[in-house]
């Protein structure tokens, strides 16, 4: 295994840039569609990574940026409390992480294991994606995402969506190397340029903005309903987390849950996440296309991280560049997201499978079952609704329901009895 720690500075400059490429189609994309500034989410994400390496020791080459958990929950609170109180939501959201890391340094990881077997897991991640699919399908359509006006006539954007979507799938499954890491910088370039040939790109913003701009910070601010709207959204991307830190564990072969500590990493994820919503900025993830990207190029060295951030934090005062991205048509991003929301529906059907999750226990039919239609279906409790409510409602019902070791699927409850 070749050690990048002592390349000079410039290689893990470059390094850094080549994992922000790899993040970035999915870090904007976020933004972009729940309306926020694409330039104050790569200054947060930049932000959010720093202190994320700060609490975590530098030891785990981890990029955080836009958590995709939060599109759903972001548009209904913006459109329920406005900007302001969604952040101070979005803020309280991130003391949930904080709370959990502290919780797991005094008890251990083993009650968060008892707390989110993969049965719960799974169903909540697939309400992600499956419940975002509207938004794809608006959006490929020349919708805006919650489907109310039409911003592109439908037979124009349907052929540019596909051919964007096309792009997309043609290089994630066939491209070499690097390339196949940045399938959906691909995707948005060729339908950008379609939209041009089209004539639906207004370029006027671009041309307006000035080269260099403060990006559009906006402070948070309190309300109990946002508060309790956005805080169990939270679980949801706790779950991702956890995930991701493994994954990447599995990459180094390292355990990151004992050395820095999953206290410290869900600490990190926290404060980066508190942060981003304190500037206006989407809360911050793990990012498991960097995971790809460091297994690929074998580049174990946490400091290309730092770098990625610099550069992130550095782009987000580049006026231009923050228009440009604004002016990426509708359907161009609708096509794309066919496939990326797809893709998390999918990895928490995965967890079942490689969990070997027996879906013919009636407890765990009922927990799947009950948690996906209230999620995919909406449903509202309350201050609870989507996301969040199926979130609770699958901790709960686990909780509740007898047997719980058939949560764990048979792979992992043979492996305890062994």
């Amino acid at each position: 295994m070749q050690d990048h720690t002592n390349d000079p500075v410039w290689k893990q400059v470059i390094a850094g840039s080549q994992m922000l490429l790899v993040a970035f189609g999915a870090l904007v994309l976020m933004p972009l569609i729940t309306g926020l500034d694409p330039n104050v989410a790569l200054f947060t994400a930049g932000i959010g990574t720093l202190i994320f390496h700060v609490v975590t020791g530098g030891q785990i080459p981890i990029f955080l940026a836009s958590s995709f958990a939060f599109i759903a929950p972001i548009i209904a609170a913006k459109g329920k409390f406005g900007l302001e109180q969604t952040m101070g939501g979005l803020m309280a959201a991130g003391i949930l992480y904080i709370l959990l890391s502290a919780a797991v340094k005094l008890r251990g990881t083993g009650f968060v294991t008892r707390l989110l077997p993969p049965v719960v897991i799974a169903p909540v991640i697939m309400t992600i994606g499956l419940g975002l699919a509207p938004i794809a399908v608006n959006m490929a359509s020349g919708k805006a995402g919650d489907g109310s006006a039409e911003l592109v006539p439908y037979d124009t954007a349907i052929w540019i969506a596909m051919i964007s979507l096309a792009v997309t799938i043609v290089m994630t499954l066939w491209a070499k190397g690097i390339f196949r890491l940045i399938p959906i910088m691909f995707g948005v370039i060729v339908g950008y340029i379609l939209s041009l040939f089209a004539g639906i790109v207004d370029m006027t913003p671009i041309r307006e903005a000035p080269w260099f701009a403060m990006p559009d910070f906006v402070a948070p601010e309190f309300g109990w309903s946002a508060i309790l709207f956005m805080i169990p959204v939270a679980i949801a991307p706790a779950i991702e987390h956890i995930g991701d830190v493994l994954a990447i564990g599995n990459v180094t072969r390292k355990n990151y849950l004992e050395k820095p500590g999953l206290h410290r990493t869900l600490l990190g994820d926290g404060l980066a996440t508190s942060a981003a919503s304190m500037l206006g900025g989407p809360p911050n993830t793990t990012y498991s296309e960097v995971t790809g990207a460091v297994m690929l190029t074998r580049n174990f060295n946490p400091k290309v991280m730092w770098w990625a951030a610099v550069v992130a934090i550095v782009l987000a005062f580049v006026g231009k560049f923050g228009a440009a991205l604004q002016t990426i048509p509708v359907p161009v991003m609708g096509g794309i997201l066919c496939l990326l929301f797809g893709s998390i529906a999918v990895v928490g059907l995965n967890t079942l499978i490689r969990h070997q999750v027996d879906l013919s226990e009636s407890r765990n039919l009922v927990i799947v079952g009950v948690t996906l239609v209230f999620g995919i279906g909406n449903m509202a409790l309350g201050q609870l609704e989507g996301i969040a409510l199926c979130a609770v409602v699958a901790v709960a019902l686990n909780l509740v329901l007898p047997g719980s070791k058939e949560a764990w699927g048979k792979a992992i409850y043979e492996q305890k009895t062994d």
